[in-house]
């Protein structure tokens, strides 16, 4: 498959546009030298309107595309353009008048050919500088353009393409006809020259280079406007090109808005200075805006805040006075001040009026401002804003000038403006910081929560003569619940249920201490005495002073039909007899371990043992269950628990515990938010 090159329309008009000229002047001249020596050259005028049409087209495609792709077109680059092209023009118009200046009354001078070959020349030049500055001031024109302004430079366009080919009606003769399309162009011009929403956004300097600029287009316009009239009048021009509706539309169009152009600019230097305080004032604003990001900090902000107001103000010097965490003041970013005069300038406004009745205290400081009158050389008058950061003063800002009444209520309005958006600025970095710390702990606690479900067994250990089945739920992300079962011999299973002090990531933390325990000893075998009496000791180690665990040892031995149990301070036991089909809580004394942390606690461990049947279901839990509470602020409570296990005897394990906690949440209520752990494990003899 044959690619096809994609061409340059820059280049290819380039050439086609220096190709057509070329033609023209070959064109022309065989016409010139038929005349001159009576001669039929055998050339139609039209061929040389054809050409000079192409030619104008094929320029201002070179232009238009080359216009538009350069990125660097900036207005007074753009002016620039024009100015040179109008230098370069006028120039070489003015060297071949020169030329012809030196050569005086000689017989060249009169020569045809070369006049004309001459005036084709200026003719090519002229086209370039009108289609080119035309162009130029397009761009110009349609800045901030609206839908309007672009259908009246596309009727400009058509009426312009119009005018080329008027040519043929016409014949270049200056008639009415002539006079009355150019009457049109002029006011197409005049409408079109309004359009100069470009010249305000000129830097003062910017505005006196346009200036120098665009004299050179008048000139340049001007000058060549004369020489085209020259041309019209000469008699040694035959063939002539520059007497056309489309090039002196063009010096039209280029004269009125450069003139318009030249004189907006020159009308607009005095409030330039304005001008440019009031964008610089803007993009200031939106500094403060946009200061605060990912990473940076509050002393960024403020220290755009202090150059912005010195900007705004004319200030002669200044400085922030800031609160730090420990409400001590200290100043910040000085501008153009020592710091030994920036302590003595504080004291000596703070001890003058109305700079002494500010109050840190007082409310609504955001909302006011101090200003007056100093007496400390060089500096005659002061301004004072307060930082309010959610309705608390965080500290003021201090501006102070070297003339009286320094400080008009423009500046004032524009300085409180940035100090408002730097406060909020300010204001949202904290809580951006905020929300970051926040963030960070739900990822704590989302680990913490992975954590603590691993310490929780995914398998309860068990043989064919009991069913097991356990739940567990955290008030916070975390809690210090626990529970687990361990096999202690071939037909013997260590259960253990646990309640933690408190409830968060404290109680989670001792409750991985509590499993701990509980696999070191097990590893030993005890009795469920044994086991709460070492436990206590381990615990009493490393537990703080006021946190404890309360918890049921139980060992069920399936051989024996025997469970043996010891109670440290845990809720009783629920459990449902197959044989009377009644539930009761078995009665046994105990002590949190943790409490006493001596040998005076073995005298609380108490030991008991009895009989498993068929049928038999043993429930255990902790306080979180029965001290759940409704919106009326009643408990659930242990009878409420005893009916729902009574009621449900008959179910599995999962079922029966499935059972209690949808009574629970029944009873509490769905919007209800639980502000303690639940957590069970039922056990059904088989």
């Amino acid at each position: 498959m044959i690619k096809i090159p994609n061409p340059n329309i820059g280049k290819v008009s380039l050439l086609v546009a220096i190709l057509t000229w070329l033609a023209l002047l070959f064109v022309d001249i065989t016409r010139i030298f038929g005349i001159v020596n009576q001669m039929e050259s055998g050339v139609m005028p039209e061929v040389s309107f054809i050409l000079e049409i192409i030619f104008f087209i094929t320029v201002y495609i070179f232009y238009n595309y080359n216009i538009s792709r350069n990125e660097d077109n900036d207005f007074l680059n753009l002016i620039w353009r024009g100015a040179s092209t109008g230098l370069v023009a006028s120039g070489v118009s003015i060297f071949i008048g020169l030329f012809y200046t030196m050569l005086g009354d000689s017989k060249l001078a009169s020569d045809i050919l070369l006049k004309n070959f001459f005036y084709h020349v200026t003719f090519a030049l002229i086209t370039l500088f009108l289609i080119s500055c035309s162009l130029l001031w397009k761009h110009l024109i349609l800045y901030q353009r609206t839908k309007n302004i672009v259908k009246q430079w596309q009727l400009f366009e058509i009426l312009l393409m119009v005018s080329m080919f008027f040519i043929f009606f016409n014949k270049n003769s200056l008639d009415y006809s002539f006079l009355f399309g150019l009457v049109i162009i002029t006011i197409f011009s005049i409408s079109l020259s309004i359009n100069l929403k470009w010249i305000p956004y000129l830097t003062f300097k910017e505005k006196w280079k346009s200036i120098l600029f665009l004299v050179i287009i008048l000139f340049s316009v001007t000058y060549l406007f004369g020489q085209v009239l020259t041309y019209s009048e000469s008699d040694l021009i035959i063939v002539n090109l520059t007497d056309n509706l489309f090039l002196i539309g063009l010096f039209t169009f280029v004269f009125f808005y450069t003139l318009f152009s030249f004189l907006v600019t020159l009308f607009n230097l005095p409030t330039s200075s304005v001008f440019e305080q009031k964008l610089i004032e803007a993009i200031n604003f939106q500094r403060l805006s946009q200061s605060i990001k990912p990473g940076q900090n509050e002393n960024q902000v403020l220290d755009i805040l202090i150059d912005s107001s010195m900007s705004a103000a004319y200030a002669d010097a200044g400085w922030l006075e800031v609160k730090d965490q420990e409400d001590q003041t200290i100043f910040l970013h000085e501008r153009f001040i020592e710091k030994d005069t920036t302590f003595q300038l504080y004291r000596h406004i703070n001890a003058m009026k109305p700079f002494s009745n500010f109050d840190w205290d007082k409310s609504g400081n955001e909302n006011k401002v101090f200003q007056g009158k100093i007496d400390l050389a060089p500096y005659k008058s002061a301004l004072v804003i307060p930082l309010v950061i959610n309705q608390n003063t965080m500290g003021r800002l201090y501006l102070v000038k070297e003339v009286k009444d320094g400080f008009n209520k423009e500046m004032i309005n524009i300085i409180s403006t940035f100090v408002g958006q730097a406060c909020i600025s300010v204001e949202n970095y904290r809580l951006l910081n905020e929300a970051i710390k926040n963030e960070r702990y739900k990822e704590e606690l989302k680990i913490a929560q992975r954590v603590q479900r691993s310490l929780l067994p995914k398998e309860l250990h068990r043989d064919e003569s009991f069913d097991i089945a356990a739940f567990s739920v955290a008030a916070d992300e975390v809690g210090g619940d626990y529970y687990e079962t361990y096999p202690i011999g071939p037909r013997k299973f260590a259960v253990i249920i646990g309640d933690v002090s408190g409830k968060g990531t404290s109680a989670a933390f001792n409750m991985s201490q509590m499993k701990g325990i509980f696999h070191s000893l097990v590893q030993l075998s005890p009795s469920p005495s044994e086991f709460i009496k070492k436990a206590n000791v381990a615990l009493g180690l490393c537990l703080e002073k006021n946190h404890f665990i309360t918890s049921s040892f139980y060992i069920i031995d399936t051989e024996l039909k025997t469970v043996t149990y010891s109670r440290a301070g845990h809720c009783p036991t629920l459990y449902f007899s197959h044989s009377t089909q009644e539930c009761e809580y078995l009665s046994i004394d105990g002590m949190g371990l943790g409490i006493l942390r001596n040998s005076m606690f073995d005298k609380y461990v108490h030991e008991k043992t009895f009989n498993f049947e068929a049928g038999d279901a043993m429930l255990l839990f902790t306080d979180g269950v029965i001290e759940a509470k409704n919106e009326a602020g009643t408990e659930f409570g242990y009878e409420r628990l005893k009916m729902v296990l009574k009621s449900n005897c008959n179910l599995s394990p999962s079922q029966i515990h499935e059972k209690i906690i949808e009574e629970v949440y029944n009873f509490i209520g769905k919007n209800v938010v639980i502000d303690d752990d639940y957590s069970m494990v039922v056990i059904k003899f088989q």
